[in-house]
């Protein structure tokens, strides 16, 4: 028996789909069957005008000068934007009613809108039209949020990260990658904050991301920040420099070894004394010499302890020094830690004024066993 015949229903749906993923890559096929249904929009509504103008006045070309701004690149939107001008002027010049004053303003609000919506066109750097310009930054911050997931962790061990970017936008110049062993047995995490802020650092930490991605679990940490120290070297650019830190960490002993390459220090938790520590973990800024000065700091978690590894976005600000923000910091730390380490990450953040740099909380603990 032959397979399930395809109805009609089903090739319009797949014929609809193939046509919109077709508008989403820009190809040119794609941006021609678009500008041939706007035109024809565009004509359907010059002929009703002409019928009864009252129907489809002049302010209905405003749509379709919208939807073109949407769904065009530039040399298309400018054919589509002669022929909604044309039809719009036109129907009014065919019109019986009398050309007053109100139509005089419609039809300096339209050349004024064509103008303003080919200029904003025109400076489209990606080329693409504003709606697919929107989707592939929205695809960017998604593939960056990935990128910050930890790996699914064993029994006894809880990882928790908070991130919020300057300004409230959705892009930001911190960032993470993690890597856990095929055996489970060694966590590497690395929280790095790229110069900038915002929406004019997040291209370059997509781009670092995406190296120390695929180093991560493939070098060990020094000889891994010594390569990500020559990458941004190559790019040679004065703005083109990150702070990070990284740690390693025996799972199944919870021995760690954290390096910093000019990163705020991190913080231990001690669950017998109730109290953030500061590691003495130092070392230089990537990006700005050929070789780093990095130095190693090793301890030991026992149940109940954490590490907390921030960007100086959380402990910085104008009125304030670093010491003072590290102090700030241990405070409320500990007042989130009552909690438990889960959730303790967001809670800091939560306590951060907005300011003008990204803001970042990574914690690593081993929480207590709950009692029965």
């Amino acid at each position: 028996m032959g397979g399930q015949r395809e109805t009609f229903r089903d090739r319009v749906s797949r014929h609809v789909r193939e046509r919109v993923l077709g508008w989403r890559s820009g190809t040119p096929q794609s941006q021609v069957l678009a500008l041939v249904l706007l035109l024809l929009g565009v004509a359907a509504s010059f002929a009703v005008s002409v019928i009864d103008y009252e129907i489809m006045p002049l302010t209905t070309y405003f749509v379709w000068l919208l939807l073109g701004m949407l769904l065009l690149r530039f040399r298309p939107l400018v054919w589509l934007t002669l022929a909604a001008s044309a039809a719009a002027v036109g129907s009014v010049l065919v019109s019986d009613m009398t050309f007053n004053g109100a139509r005089a303003s419609a039809l300096t609000s339209l050349a004024l809108s064509v103008a303003i919506i080919l200029y904003q066109s025109s400076r489209q750097r990606s080329g693409l039209p504003a709606a697919l310009g929107e989707a592939m930054l929205a695809d960017l911050r998604d593939l960056q949020e990935a990128q910050a997931t930890v790996p699914p962790l064993p029994d006894g061990w809880l990882s928790q990260s908070a991130m919020r970017a300057a300004h409230g936008v959705g892009y930001a110049g911190d960032f993470l990658v993690a890597d856990l062993s095929p055996d489970g047995r060694r966590l590497e995490m690395v929280l790095v904050d790229v110069c900038g802020n915002g929406v004019k650092a997040s291209p370059r930490a997509l781009q670092f991301a995406g190296a120390l991605g695929g180093l991560i679990g493939a070098l060990p940490p020094r000889e891994l920040l010594g390569a990500a120290n020559d990458f941004l070297l190559r790019q040679h650019s004065d703005e083109t420099f990150a702070t990070a830190v990284h740690v390693l960490v025996d799972l199944p002993t919870g021995e760690y070894g954290i390096f910093s390459a000019g990163h705020p220090p991190a913080l231990r938790w001690d669950a017998e004394q109730r109290e953030w520590s500061v590691d003495n973990a130092r070392g230089t800024a990537l990006g700005i010499a050929p070789d780093p000065e990095l130095h190693l700091s090793v301890g030991l978690l026992a149940p109940g302890d954490a590490l907390l590894f921030y960007t100086d976005g959380v402990v910085e600000s104008r009125d304030a020094d670093l010491d003072t923000g590290i102090d700030w910091l241990r405070g409320v730390a500990r007042g989130a830690m009552s909690g438990g380490i889960d959730g303790a990450a967001r809670r800091i953040v939560q306590q951060v004024d907005r300011g003008d740099d990204d803001r970042a909380v990574l914690i690593l603990g081993r929480p207590l066993p709950e009692a029965d």
